[in-house]
């Protein structure tokens, strides 16, 4: 339960507390005090800079997905390490890129083979870079296809079949993602058919790298099995293993707080109208979908009073869901939605020109405050 006053602060409105946030942290700090391996944030999920100071006091680095997010990494959090990795690189980026990474992951020799004249130019200029090669295990327990990295033809990593094993020595190590939100059983089970398809080329690697989706910080994750399974490659290749969690970063560490604009009867259903919106502010729920949890309602029918929560925009299917309450919805009414600080911020959009929410962080200390506040401008200037 947030323990921040709920009428103070402007909706809709992100709340991201600190305290919470280091929690998460200790828990995977102590994956690297028992392994060795590395943990960097994924900031596909979670790119709240103005946290880094606090998170970059247990972990090794950051990963990005382009330019931009590399930046931010090298820039927010200071001397430690940026990865990469694209699923094609931009020539007119790749230059910078090479100036403030230190792995690049490509996603087929193909890009290997485009970039290496200007990655041999960054190394004969002093840079130190490590590159490495998304692979595809073929292998995966997702079952959201959108999600999913090993559906069908999928253009994310190289195959073993077209694994090009002449360009072994261009490469310092492996890298595979192929979770979404799992425990560690199905990271055991999928590192057993990697070392089957690319087991022959680890012992020629410095580093394995895992990519995310362990929801280490979850109340049910097993990090014992977690552990072994790190131990297992590490011990017996030899190699240093990173993984990459985003979601498990900042689970559960913030809410998203929203207004009930209008409460009205149509079509037989109670209807409340809110200031947040699922397609802009939380599009997973659209995306995945999912129904997030609302703080004091229940499922539909199950409490006295059932609505229907939508959003004030035209899109007719941006509905969060149905939820009960104990009490009827009234205009001005607060709702907290749970675990809104991952997939959210960084995924935002300004649809049907609604506002971008607030964001407010509580500090380690318990303390409330504004940390960004947008408006009309933000809207306008990116038409």
């Amino acid at each position: 339960m947030p323990d921040f006053d709920i009428g103070s602060v402007r909706t809709p409105c992100y709340v991201v507390d600190e305290r919470l946030l280091e929690k998460n942290m200790k828990i995977l700090k102590s994956v690297s005090d028992r392994t060795g391996c590395k943990v960097l944030l994924a900031q596909k999920a979670f790119s709240m800079y103005s946290t880094y100071p606090l998170m970059s006091k247990y972990l090794d680095g950051t990963t990005a997905s382009g330019l931009y997010e590399a930046r931010l990494g090298y820039e927010e959090m200071k001397g430690k390490e940026v990865h990469i990795f694209s699923p094609a690189y931009r020539p007119d980026e790749f230059e910078e890129i090479t100036k403030i990474c230190g792995h690049i992951v490509f996603n087929s020799f193909a890009q290997l083979k485009r970039f290496k004249p200007m990655l041999d130019k960054a190394v004969s200029e002093g840079r130190d870079i490590d590159c490495g090669m998304r692979v595809n295990p073929e292998y995966s327990e997702i079952e959201t296809e959108i999600y999913n990295p090993c559906a069908g033809i999928s253009r994310l990593g190289v195959n073993a079949d077209d694994f090009e094993e002449e360009y072994l020595d261009s490469l310092s190590g492996l890298h595979f993602h192929t979770m979404c939100e799992q425990n560690s059983d199905v990271l055991e089970r999928t590192v057993v058919h990697f070392e089957e398809k690319f087991g022959r080329y680890i012992p020629k690697m410095k580093w394995i790298n895992f990519g995310g989706g362990h929801h280490v910080t979850r109340d049910d994750y097993d990090v014992d099995r977690l552990v072994r399974v790190i131990d297992h490659i590490q011990n017996k290749y030899g190699v240093q293993v990173y993984i990459e969690p985003g979601e498990a970063c900042a689970l559960n560490a913030g809410w998203l707080v929203a207004t009930v604009l209008e409460v009205f009867e149509s079509g037989g259903h109670s209807h409340a109208i809110i200031d947040a919106s699922a397609a802009c502010h939380m599009p997973d729920v659209l995306e995945m979908p999912y129904r997030p949890r609302i703080i004091g309602a229940g499922e539909s029918g199950e409490k006295k009073y059932t609505y229907l929560i939508g959003a004030a925009t035209c899109l007719a299917g941006d509905s969060i869901g149905s939820y009960s309450f104990d009490k009827p919805l009234s205009v001005g009414d607060r709702l907290v939605f749970c675990d809104m600080a991952i997939y959210t911020m960084c995924k935002n959009n300004t649809f049907n020109g609604i506002g971008l929410p607030s964001i407010y962080k509580i500090d380690t200390n318990g303390k409330l405050s504004l940390e960004k506040q947008f408006g009309y401008e933000d809207f306008k200037c990116r038409l």
